[in-house]
């Protein structure tokens, strides 16, 4: 048993949320928190998978306290996640956080209980990543457990409220959070990185994109706080598909192991190696990456004036 909180996000798909649940029975987590988003009026059918969803966790067989946080309108990913996350922190110091799609190695739980411990009062920590998109070969020091690096992955992850606070889903006044020299350093002095997190801003300011983990990032990137990220990936995705929001196409078919435990600590510095790699080949932030994402902003824009 875990005594870890655990905060389950999850909408409309209960056959996702039935394999999340029974791989948290396997490590009973003694607190989990639910919040689970209201249906969508125009979408025929979804209030019943919303009701699938509430029903399951109503069916929670282990022994644990489970608190709920079910919302009869739709906010959307951008509030309803960070509604959801915002909530578990009003209740709890630190926690686990896992979206519906996300199915963690058993050890991603100790994982994640022990980094906590080790960096709790830490300010240079900003969160745990049990995602590791990067093969070992990319990683400066494959041999250890895991590295720090810029950005925040948030497919299985883990934090403290006192990071959880800097983040706005408002960043309209991002630019005076994040000025370019600090955003330059922070994505290792490379122009497409720096003009691909520009891009990725400034849709979010703009409420153009409905999401929260870019904000998240801003957030990283603007206090220069790094993230403890697993050198072996710890999670599976299994929402890829038509029903995904984000996560349509599956690009780089994540497989799950385990991490040995206890860690041994690693030095609070940035696997510029494994970012670098990240940047190129997870995020597209390169020359040609460029043009995409300019040809994206423009494809948009005629969407919006037809």
């Amino acid at each position: 048993m875990t005594t870890e909180p655990v905060l389950v996000i999850a909408f409309n798909r209960p056959d996702l949320l039935r394999v999340l649940l029974d791989r948290l029975r396997l490590v009973q987590p003694s607190r989990v928190f639910v919040a689970i988003d209201g249906p969508r009026s125009s979408r025929a059918g979804e209030a019943e998978l919303v009701q699938e969803c509430r029903d399951l966790i109503a069916a929670i067989d282990w022994p644990c306290e489970v608190s709920t946080h079910f919302q009869e309108q739709n906010l959307g990913c951008g509030l309803g996640v960070s509604t959801a996350i915002s909530w578990f922190f009003e209740h709890v110091e630190r926690g686990i956080i896992l979206e519906d799609d996300i199915i963690p190695d058993l050890s991603f739980f100790p994982f994640c209980t022990e980094l906590l411990d080790r960096y709790q009062d830490d300010l240079r920590v900003f969160a745990i990543a049990g995602c590791n998109f990067a093969p070992s070969d990319a990683v400066e020091h494959p041999e250890l457990a895991y590295r720090f690096s810029q950005i925040p992955h948030i497919w299985g992850w883990a934090t403290w409220r006192r990071s959880w606070q800097q983040h706005q889903l408002d960043i309209s006044g991002w630019r005076s959070r994040l000025p370019i020299r600090t955003l330059w350093s922070r994505v290792g002095h490379s122009i497409p990185a720096t003009v691909y997190w520009t891009g990725i801003f400034e849709l979010l300011a703009r409420k153009q994109v409905d999401t929260w983990d870019g904000q998240f990032v801003l957030a990283s990137m603007a206090s220069q706080q790094l993230t403890a990220t697993s050198n072996v990936n710890l999670i599976q995705n299994i929402g890829f598909g038509e029903t995904a929001t984000h996560t349509v196409e599956d690009r780089h078919e994540l497989t799950a192991g385990s991490v040995l435990l206890p860690t041994a600590p690693v030095p609070v510095v940035v696997d510029s190696k494994a970012d670098e790699w990240t940047r190129v080949h997870h995020f597209n932030a390169t020359w040609r990456g460029m043009l995409d994402q300019l040809d994206g902003f423009r494809k948009q824009r005629q969407r919006r004036k037809s």
